[in-house]
């Protein structure tokens, strides 16, 4: 199941980065995981700074 951001996103852009598959864009206010490109890795969940990605 791939990981979701939730509305604690600051849209920080740090999770960007971390992403080995691009599976991370932003959607407006704040960041959005592809889930048919996520392969469910948890790279970005160490990165976000509010703790708003969760599997």
């Amino acid at each position: 199941m791939a990981h979701t951001i939730t509305e604690e996103c600051i849209n920080c852009g740090a999770c960007d980065e971390s992403c080995p598959v691009n599976a991370i864009s932003e959607a407006g206010d704040k960041r959005s995981i592809d889930a048919a490109t996520c392969i469910d890795c948890g790279a970005c969940v160490d990165t976000c700074p509010v703790n708003a990605i969760h599997a």
